[in-house]
């Protein structure tokens, strides 16, 4: 399993990486957001631990340029910024997780453990799911309604793929947070809220039926109204 650290702090980098390598991990490493930015378009990885204060290119824009080519190798954001909002920013723009720093190293390990797993395992469950007049497919990451191909976000996918693995179910905001970004829910993050507030302008365009509905103090669910 492959993994690219993308830190300019040589000693941040190196720490993260000699811990990485402990755990079985192979590990490449690029010192800023342009380095960084090559290496993950041009070699496959399981996953890329990439700090967000990055030289030649900062790393949102680093994530913002993989996420715009199609890349869903999963994204763990290392970061001194650790307000709320800065998580939300961070989360919103499509990393995976976002741990602060001054982290543990184990905790840094178990997150990259639980990211490559739940990673792997998207690839062995059923390629396709259907409800209704939607239709998603993880293998060509793509989803329809109707005839109409939808261009969905990485996170919005994976919040749509959830919502149908538990269609007519009510799926609350910790599961689905947990679910889909393996980072320990904050109840005063919205970033929930704002990624199901943008699949349902791209899944309902006039005309078409809601799908997916707010079930107040418990969470959402997708179903015919």
């Amino acid at each position: 399993m492959k993994i690219l650290v993308i830190e300019d702090d040589l000693t941040t980098r190196e720490f993260v990486a000699r811990g990485l390598r402990e755990h079985g991990f192979v590990v490449d490493e690029a010192e800023d957001g342009h380095q960084g930015l090559m290496m993950a378009t041009s070699c496959e990885y399981q996953l890329i631990v990439l700090d967000r204060m990055l030289p030649q290119l900062d790393g949102l824009k680093v994530l913002a340029a993989l996420r715009a080519t199609d890349n869903h190798t999963p994204v763990l954001i290392l970061s001194a910024m650790d307000s709320v909002e800065d998580r939300v920013v961070g989360l919103t723009a499509g990393s995976d997780d976002y741990l602060t720093k001054p982290f543990a190293l184990a905790e840094l390990v178990a997150r990259a453990k639980i990211l490559v797993k739940r990673n792997q395992l998207v690839a062995i469950v059923s390629s396709e799911y259907t409800y209704d007049d939607l239709r998603l497919d993880i293998k060509s990451h793509r989803v329809w309604r109707g005839s109409r191909l939808i261009n969905l976000q990485q996170k919005e996918f994976l919040l749509l793929q959830y919502l149908m693995e538990h269609v007519e179910s009510v799926v609350s905001r910790m599961s689905l947070f947990e679910s889909v970004w393996s980072y320990h829910f904050d109840p005063k993050t919205n970033v929930i809220d704002v990624h199901i507030a943008n699949l349902r302008k791209k899944l309902e365009q006039e005309g078409e039926s809601s799908l997916i509905h707010t079930v107040r103090g418990a969470g959402y669910v997708l179903r015919r109204v």
